[in-house]
């Protein structure tokens, strides 16, 4: 593949808005943009990735919380355990929300969860779970299930000198574990929710803190912006957790799960995203009609 063909989209409004977009942006001009300035922002679950039944990486905390709970049982009675020994999807759904309630005890449970251990601990359980375990609907590893047309589309923005970042709601280190081989981003590119790192007897330990909150509705642009010093000119997303992102950026591009068929049909979460993309003029990708390959990966720009 050649980086400007695109060969996994069709031709069409959303690929042709994508094309001219970057060659007005690399073109001396009215809307040229500097090289320093071609900051390239892609939401994770649901924009680069099938985030159905559930976003991935709630399938690897869980299986954590359930050998934590078997050890413990009193967790039971407390959130977010609580609600997964009771199965209640509802209480991780308002996560989107961005609802308090939702979001402090989860963020507390991800900190004891791992505190005091190094990123190589970290990065060993997160592959054994890349490697073992399978989505259920296609009965293979998640890794397998990233989008092919959008790693065309990250490789495109890079050979055009943009510099891509992720910026997920998604824990930053999980993501780091497998960027550099999947999406062909370095790990310093990776911006997600994050726990705070010591320094401790000569090697690198998380804590039981976050840093900076989770990533998500505002929380995107003011950690895109707090890691670049600058908000992107070209952001992708897929639900009402990215709008802010996708309002920062000068081109901003929205993904429309409309393909039962090949992935996944469902539009709760992006309510609000879809009428912000019709009031706002974002570039909205049909998976359906836009994208005549869903799942596989790149031969890369080097």
């Amino acid at each position: 593949m050649t980086a400007s063909e695109l060969p996994s989209w069709n031709a069409g409004p959303a690929k042709r808005a994508v094309l001219d977009f970057v060659a007005t942006a690399t073109t001396p001009g009215a809307g040229f943009i500097d090289v320093a300035d071609r900051i390239a922002a892609f939401d994770n679950d649901g924009t680069l990735w099938s985030e159905q039944p559930l976003p991935p990486q709630f399938d690897f905390v869980f299986r954590r919380w359930g050998k934590e709970v078997a050890a413990d049982p009193l967790l039971a009675s407390i959130q977010p355990y609580k609600a997964l020994a009771e199965k209640d999807m509802s209480f991780f759904a308002r996560v989107a929300a961005q609802d308090p309630e939702t979001i402090t005890p989860l963020l507390e449970a991800f900190g004891r969860s791992w505190a005091g251990t190094t990123p190589q601990d970290f990065d060993a359980e997160v592959r054994v779970w890349l490697e073992t375990v399978k989505q259920p609907k296609f009965d293979v590893p998640y890794i397998d299930l990233v989008y092919r047309p959008m790693l065309e589309l990250i490789e495109y923005l890079k050979a055009n000198d943009f510099r891509v970042f992720v910026c997920s709601g998604g824990g930053r280190d999980f993501m780091r574990t497998f960027a550099e081989e999947t999406w062909g981003i370095y790990k310093e590119n990776v911006i997600g929710s994050a726990a705070d790192y010591r320094y401790v007897d000569g090697q690198i330990v998380r804590t039981e803190s976050g840093l900076g909150g989770l990533d998500i509705g505002p929380g995107k642009p003011e950690h895109i912006f707090a890691q670049t010093g600058r908000l992107p000119v070209f952001a992708g997303g897929n639900a009402d957790v990215d709008i802010e992102m996708l309002e920062s950026a000068r081109f901003a591009l929205l993904l429309n799960h409309d393909d039962g068929q090949r992935e996944f049909a469902y539009s709760t979460g992006a309510e609000r995203a879809v009428a912000r993309a019709a009031a706002l003029d974002w570039t909205v990708v049909s998976m359906r009609n836009d994208w005549n390959t869903v799942f596989g990966t790149v031969e890369r720009v080097r």
